[in-house]
């Protein structure tokens, strides 16, 4: 596949309500999105890096700017390309896996597109739909935060996560258990905002019978949470520490993890989640998918993923408006509970071409020779 030139354009969406985690909060996403165009087609990516470095390294002007710099003219020198390819074209380029994904994303797109191909089939989805999860963002104050996870239920999601820190951790998950009882599926986010000096108070939110906690510890602290998940019977799931297939085989060989929340954007690419979902179904290890506040570009593609046969847990694959008004496609929407999964090619979803213009900040073109 030739490529003849990639987009690089820039939109600014509001969120429906502000989502605040351990490490700040957003009331809007600065977001970059990708094109890129072939003679015979065209595909979209969306980069998840956030306006400011605090979830990773990354962020939106900086993925911008090493995509403008060297990871589009790597691909453009590379000739006739198809997306297995691009982790090899990229791979001297230390880091950004959020620009790589978002690249191999666009161009597995239009791959797809002109082979008539959908992401789903293409990655192997086995689901004709997925269980939708909703994340929950830390609140003013708990009965803010009950009346929310309330109206979440009410719509149908079948399951809560809610975000913690130190202190918002035991007396929100307390008051959400008693208010809903111990049927419903509860689990909770840190984000990397605690330390392995807090696992005796870490480890009484096992009183709570969660499905999991999610990256409690830093990322780089595999031996601490391995020392935790032996103080805890709740399961330890990892999310920042997971930067590819083989970090997640040496957390699983520890003993830090017993679940795996995959974010393609985190790991490099769509082709390296599919790697990573196979090393935990190899090991008995569950995933789900994890999200980014991303528009229906990047929900598509999650949900496709989030249709492999080893995702048994429901994801961050929640419906366009939970986060937006108004997509940049034709919305996602829960139904009793659930998220379909596109059928049409590539990504099959549908792109609002006059919003996406009314809510464009810049665009460039860089053309491939």
């Amino acid at each position: 596949m030739k490529i003849t030139g990639v987009e690089l354009r820039r939109i600014g969406l509001p969120l429906v309500a502000p989502f605040e985690t351990s490490f700040g909060a957003q009331t809007h996403r600065d977001i970059l999105l990708l094109r890129v165009v072939t003679a015979d087609s065209e595909g979209w990516g969306e980069c998840v890096a956030m306006s400011e470095p605090v979830y990773s390294p990354e962020y939106v002007d900086g993925a911008a700017d090493v995509l403008r710099r060297f990871l589009l003219p790597a691909v453009a020198a590379a000739g006739p390309i198809t997306a297995p390819l691009i982790a090899e074209v990229l791979a001297p380029y230390h880091g950004h896996p959020m620009a790589k994904a978002a690249l191999e994303a666009a161009v597995l797109d239009a791959q797809l597109k002109a082979a008539g191909v959908s992401f789903g089939d293409y990655l192997g989805a086995v689901k004709p739909s997925v269980p939708a999860g909703v994340s929950v963002g830390i609140m003013p104050s708990v009965d803010v935060l009950l009346e929310a996870v309330g109206g979440y239920l009410s719509e149908g999601y079948v399951r809560i996560k809610l975000k913690i820190k130190p202190g918002w951790d035991l007396e929100p998950v307390r008051a959400v258990r008693e208010r809903f009882g111990d049927d419903l599926i509860l689990q909770v986010d840190a984000n990397t905002a605690y330390e392995v000096g807090d696992a005796r108070h870490l480890a009484q939110l096992d009183a709570f019978n969660l499905a999991l906690i999610e990256q409690p510890l830093p990322e780089d602290d595999l031996r601490g949470h391995a020392e935790l998940a032996r103080m805890m019977s709740t399961p330890i799931c990892l999310d920042e520490s997971i930067t590819s297939a083989r970090s997640a085989a040496d957390a699983i060989a520890m003993g830090a993890t017993s679940v795996i929340n995959v974010k393609p954007g985190r790991v490099g690419g769509y082709l390296e989640a599919r790697r990573v979902h196979d090393v935990c179904a190899a090991n008995g290890v569950a995933v789900w998918c994890g999200g980014m506040l991303e528009t229906g570009i990047g929900r598509a593609a999650n949900v496709a993923l989030a249709a492999l046969p080893g995702f048994t847990l429901p994801g961050d694959t929640s419906a366009s408006n939970r986060y937006y008004a108004r997509d940049v496609t034709t919305p996602f929407v829960l139904e009793r509970g659930h998220v379909t999964v596109p059928t049409g090619p590539g990504l099959g979803v549908d792109i609002d071409r006059d919003w996406l213009d009314e809510i464009t900040t810049g665009v460039e073109w860089v053309a491939f020779s």
